[in-house]
């Protein structure tokens, strides 16, 4: 009964081993998993570079059209009206200062005149001062020189650009009335505004 006993054991201990032992083998005989595909049938990879898929550039955008900086000849025909009715700014024997009045001839129209200038910034404008026959040429033009600077002045405060605003002295040499009295004088101390219509 022992001696069976024994046998029986020893008979499992044999069979588990062989059983582990088989088990081992067959792992170890199995090898790597076979190439999905067959070697033929796998397209040859060519050692020449292959052309890469390019894309198309896309054409570079067109250029922004630059808007012109001189006024169309139907804007300067508008300029050339309210130039027109800002009337000359006049001026006191000897004085460059500006009277009420000459503040309220350069005031009218010239927010609309500003705001049409502001969008063609080559096309200028010229102040002229002017001046009565009395006193030496060099003296009225020194003093004509001022009242178109400060004609100007007032401009740029009401917001035209300085760059666009040119100051000339005609002195006594342009009168714009040439009777010898005080009424006529009038007349001849002042500054006149004019368009340029050519780019400086």
């Amino acid at each position: 009964m022992k001696y069976s006993s024994r046998l029986i054991v020893l008979a499992v201990a044999i069979a588990a081993m062989i059983g582990v032992g088989c088990a081992k083998k067959k792992v170890a005989a199995q090898g790597p998993p076979p190439p999905a595909k067959s070697a033929a049938a796998a397209p040859q990879q060519s050692t020449t570079p292959t052309a890469r898929a390019t894309t198309p550039t896309p054409a570079p955008a067109p250029a922004p059209q630059q808007t012109s900086r001189m006024p169309n000849a139907q804007t300067r025909a508008r300029i050339d009206t309210l130039l027109a009715r800002i009337e000359d700014a006049y001026f006191d024997y000897d004085k460059h200062s500006l009277r009420p009045d000459a503040i309220k001839a350069l005031e009218a129209d010239s927010t609309e005149l500003r705001d049409i200038l502001k969008d063609y910034p080559d096309y200028k404008l010229t102040i002229e001062g002017h001046c009565d026959e009395r006193g030496s040429a060099e003296y009225n033009m020194a003093l004509g020189q001022e009242r178109a600077d400060s004609a100007k002045t007032y401009l740029v405060q009401v917001g035209i650009p300085s760059a666009q605003l040119a100051t000339v002295s005609y002195g006594k040499e342009k009168p714009a009335c040439d009777e010898h009295d005080e009424a006529c004088w009038q007349k001849n101390r002042r500054v006149h505004i004019v368009a340029d219509s050519q780019p400086r």
